[in-house]
């Protein structure tokens, strides 16, 4: 939520440096999440002044051009070329001196340098005005009132306004924030308190309000008072509809809002003063005259002011017509015959209460996050329907030559009272952790606008103003209290207690730390993805069974309307965005989770850690020439790492292929799957504009975590016997692998069998044979307990020879 510094002090006396409001409005709950400087006109007009043209002359060098000297206040006149046709000596006009730089309207900014045109110097600008942003037209320069000063500064001339925005992170249960007052109100509370501060809020007046005639007829029915327990409303006749003055665009503008016309923009502003949202009919497009408030059938179309056709669902409370002709979604969106036109002259303004949670759930069904549904959703004021009216309705008086041409109308079958909570002194300081007294915490409240009920030596009463929904019980009374009070002021106690524990093994921060550390120390970036993703990546890029999947109703951003089933598209967009600017040697890593829905109702949550491994294994230096692509034997290093480095050595390996994968390994327990890795079909890759292989491991943390639940840490000696080495070299199927030849070696060595590696591959039909290869494989021996004979390995090695040979049908090479 964004509000004017300057339209916050209309309100409510300041005199703190900006820096310190916006550390008082963090403390009291309006989290202040950034701040920024605002000018009516972009630039404030720096360097830009009015001028007096003493002299016009014929270009010397172009028919077009005219040479002119302007007194700029300075004492010596400067010399201007001008391309206007309408410059002439003795007018008053407007000048970017040289320094300045322009924002024009249609246009990039552009700097004011001494120059020559056409062989001529010019030290200077006459300025037209949508040269310097104050308008669009450009038929010639500006010419001022004779009696403009000459060398007052632009910006003091035509009342340039700066002003500081201060956006809030405002939370849902701060219903009474949502606007300038509501802001103010808080603020004024915490300075009464604890500053020298009457804690006065100006609200503006409405005494003036005066129904002029009561000529033009309108009859409201609410046929759904559950969902509209309030509704108000006026006719204002006689408007003249034209552009917003000065003071209300600049109002609107600073905080962002577009302005359309004065009477949109009386409701808009009304909406960020007072948090009470308005609509304007056209008088004309009610038929009957007669405004219904109910619901319409399901699948009733409606044509919204965006023109786009809405399908409508029964719960969507509609403002309709005597012919029940929907008009507006109530508290939502208004329709588009019914909206304030520019030949509008009567309008009907409606100010009502709409129920928070059908407002919310209609918003977000039809994806239409409106300023007047946020505020809605949140909670008005029931209470100040009519308030707000009025003070609109004064405006559009003031502003649009209204005149007031019905008595209110206020259907409020059931008023709203405000809720009595008590809360017990004792209670107050022993959650606050300090000693307020009576008086304090009575002045506190006070200064909330909340009615003291009733005080007795052990509680206190209070009535809670209705635009404070989430204030219903005692522990909210509390908090309300610690707002205010501060809770910097709450002292830290001086001893620290502590207490053993400890987490069930193993801990799973711990372990994600400890690998997270391991991955960033190999060179591998850690990235943090969206848990929800774009539907259309389920059909494009890897098919996904649509029964599977979470959808979800963002409104926010339409395009992701998922729960990532998998990691993939995530770390996929993230290699994409760096190769298209032209980083394309990454190394990526990603603990999340993936969502779907095996069975209609009931959701799966898994955690994951996903490795991508893409482009050049090295970077390009000095010392490395040539280039190295990485391979899925680089990833596959980095998987068993992984796994060493979590304990984890018991587990199958099986050979995949999928649609995932173009070829890759899955190590598994039984059924349990630890992790599948291996190169990512083209197809997939390219879907998603990657443009180079990607090497991809999907671990299954959460298996991974069983997996090492009971391994423990061994630590031993340094082995005092020597270890023995012996080499194979094997010739094989190519369909064999190395897992099958270690299998072997391991059954057979046993505890004797310390490591079995991988050393050489070679692969040559023309000497080998078809469908062949040569795998160099090593074998380390060793006794802890005493030094190996050469005949006790002979006889491990002859075994597995023979195996190789009877299961593999290897050749051993001699």
């Amino acid at each position: 939520m964004k509000i004017s510094y300057n339209w916050l002090c209309q309100y409510l006396d300041i005199d703190l440096p900006i820096e310190q409001v916006s550390e008082i409005l963090t403390d009291i709950g309006l989290e202040v999440e950034g701040m920024e400087t605002h000018e009516s006109i972009k630039g404030g007009l720096k360097g830009i002044v009015i001028g007096h043209v003493l002299e016009r002359e014929q270009h010397p060098n172009a028919d077009r051009l005219s040479v002119t000297k302007v007194d700029l206040g300075t004492g010596e006149p400067a010399q201007i070329v001008c391309g206007a046709p309408n410059v002439a000596a003795g007018q008053k006009v407007v000048v970017a001196t040289v320094g300045a730089t322009l924002y024009p309207s249609d246009g990039e900014e552009f700097k004011i340098k001494k120059s020559k045109i056409r062989g001529v110097e010019s030290h200077g600008m006459i300025c037209a005005e949508d040269e310097i942003g104050l308008g669009e037209s450009h038929d010639g320069i500006m010419v001022l009132d004779g009696d403009a000063q000459v060398g007052m500064s632009a910006g003091d001339y035509f009342n340039i306004e700066t002003d500081t925005i201060i956006e809030i992170g405002l939370t849902p249960n701060r219903s009474d924030a949502t606007s300038h007052i509501g802001v103010a109100k808080d603020l004024a509370a915490y300075l009464n308190v604890n500053h020298v501060h009457s804690g006065e809020v100006r609200v503006p007046s409405v005494e003036g309000f005066d129904v002029q005639s009561t000529d033009v007829p309108i009859e409201v029915v609410v046929e759904n008072t559950e969902g509209c327990p309030r509704y108000s409303g006026v006719i204002i006749k006689n408007l003249n509809i034209k552009e917003s003055p000065e003071w209300l665009k600049n109002r609107l503008t600073a905080i962002g809002v577009k302005t359309i016309n004065n009477v949109v923009d009386i409701t808009n502003f009304i909406l960020h003063e007072l948090g009470q949202p308005l609509h304007a009919f056209d008088y004309r497009e009610i038929t009957d005259k007669k405004i219904i408030v109910k619901n319409l059938p399901k699948g009733t179309k409606f044509l919204s002011l965006d023109e786009v056709e809405r399908t409508l669902h029964e719960e969507d409370l509609m403002i309709c017509d005597g012919q029940e002709n929907g008009m507006c979604i109530g508290g939502v969106f208004g329709g588009i015959k019914s909206g304030v036109k520019d030949d509008t002259t009567t309008i009907f303004l409606e100010s009502a209460y709409f129920h928070p949670t059908m407002i919310r759930r209609t918003s977000t069904r039809h994806l239409l996050r409106t300023d007047a549904a946020k505020t809605f959703e949140k909670g008005t004021d029931p209470n100040g329907t009519v308030y707000a009216l009025k003070r609109a309705a004064l405006l559009l008086q003031e502003l649009a030559g209204g005149q007031i041409a019905s008595e209110i109308i206020d259907i409020y079958p059931t008023p709203v009272a405000k809720k009595q909570v008590t809360a017990r002194f004792k209670r107050i300081n022993t959650l606050i952790g300090a000693e307020l007294s009576q008086q304090e915490i009575v002045a506190i409240l006070s200064a909330l606008e909340m009615d003291i009920v009733e005080v007795d030596a052990d509680a206190i009463t209070v009535a809670v103003p209705t635009n404070k929904f989430d204030v219903t019980r005692e522990a909210d009374i509390i908090e309300e209290i610690l707002r205010i009070y501060g809770l910097n002021k709450v002292e830290m106690s001086q001893q620290v207690s502590s207490a053993l524990s400890y987490t069930p093994r193993p801990d799973e921060y711990t372990v994600q730390n400890r690998i997270a550390d391991l991955l960033t120390a190999g060179g591998y970036y850690e990235t943090m993805s969206l848990s929800i993703t774009q539907s259309k990546y389920t059909q494009e890029v890897l098919p996904f069974p649509d029964e599977l999947l979470v959808y979800i109703n963002n409104t926010s951003n339409q395009g992701l309307d998922i729960m990532r089933p998998t990691m993939l598209y995530g770390g996929l967009e993230a290699i994409a965005y760096n190769q298209n600017r032209q980083n394309t040697d990454l190394k990526f890593y990603e603990f999340g989770r993936t969502y779907i829905e095996p069975v209609k109702g009931e959701y799966q949550e898994d955690k994951h850690l996903a490795l991508f491994l893409t482009g050049q294994l090295q970077s390009e230096s000095w010392r490395n020439t040539g280039k190295a692509a990485t391979t899925f034997y680089d990833l596959k290093a980095q998987v068993e790492n992984i796994l060493a480095r979590t304990g984890v050595e018991k587990y199958q390996v099986t050979q995949i292929a999928s649609d995932v994968f173009a070829y890759g390994l899955k190590f598994h327990r039984g059924k349990q799957v630890l992790v599948e890795f291996g190169r990512l079909h083209t197809k997939v890759c390219k879907a998603m504009g990657v443009k180079q292989e990607v090497f991809y491991a999907d671990f299954a943390w959460d298996n991974l975590l069983k997996a090492l639940k009971n391994n423990r840490i061994i630590v031993a000696d340094i082995p005092k016997t020597p270890a023995v080495r012996r080499d194979l070299a094997l010739v094989i199927n190519k369909n064999i692998s190395f897992g099958e030849i270690e299998a072997i070696a391991r059954k057979q060595g046993k505890k004797l069998l310390k490591d079995v590696n991988l050393f050489d591959v070679f692969e040559d039909e023309s000497k080998l044979g078809q469908g062949k290869k040569s795998y160099a494989v090593s074998f380390v021996f060793q006794d802890d307990a005493k030094t190996l004979k050469d005949k006790e390995i002979e006889k491990i090695m002859s075994k597995m020879i023979r195996l190789y040979e009877d299961k593999l049908q290897a050749v051993i090479r001699k």
